[in-house]
């Protein structure tokens, strides 16, 4: 017969608790030390500055540009929500583009934002038609600085640098060229939301 009856003294509940907090902080300082080394590994490399300087660190009229044009860019029935679904990765280039004011690249408002907004708001018109509207060396900028280039080695399936960066890229290709333009032709965000062709 296997009897259940406990061999031994029980141990007292202050001595069980003793142990535990023993071996909590036994993991903690182990958790702690491989913290300082994973920091002290990142601190030799360079800073990721392919957003810029980050979202969260423009100013809150940027910050408000960004959010209507998010509503306003986004309106087609099969990628209505991705704005949020793709929220970090729009954030990230919308952040790289103010940080590094467009490049440069001057505003082309004059001569196309009222094209530029009938065609981004018609569901019935591809990314092709936006891409075209590029001027050269907004083709050359864009390729240029939006941060998801190839890294594979030779042989290997393509995999890119910021792969969630090219993932919503080629989802909402549309939606992403006019929120470049719409930046570029703002003045890189001189007001507080976007400014619509009328």
């Amino acid at each position: 017969a296997i009897s259940l009856a406990r061999r031994g003294p029980r141990p007292a509940p202050a001595a069980a608790m003793q142990r535990a907090l023993v071996a909590l902080l036994g993991l903690a300082a182990v958790g702690g030390a491989a913290g300082a080394a994973l920091r002290a590994r990142r601190a030799g490399q360079e800073p990721d500055t392919s957003c810029g300087k980050g979202f969260d660190n423009l100013v809150q009229g940027s910050q408000d540009y960004y959010r209507t044009a998010a509503v306003e860019l986004w309106t087609h029935p099969s990628h209505v929500s991705d704005n949020a679904t793709f929220e970090a990765e729009f954030e990230c280039w919308f952040a790289s583009m103010c940080t590094t004011k467009c490049g440069g690249l001057p505003s082309k408002a004059d001569s196309r934002k009222k094209a530029l907004t009938e065609k981004c708001r018609n569901v019935q018109v591809d990314w092709l038609k936006i891409w075209n509207m590029f001027s050269e060396e907004e083709v050359k900028w864009f390729k240029k600085n939006y941060p998801s280039n190839e890294v594979q080695e030779e042989g290997e399936s393509t995999v890119h640098y910021k792969q969630a960066m090219e993932t919503a890229k080629e989802v909402n290709k549309k939606e992403l060229l006019c929120l470049t333009l719409f930046t570029i032709d703002d003045e890189c965000v001189k007001w507080p939301h976007i400014r619509l062709g009328k």
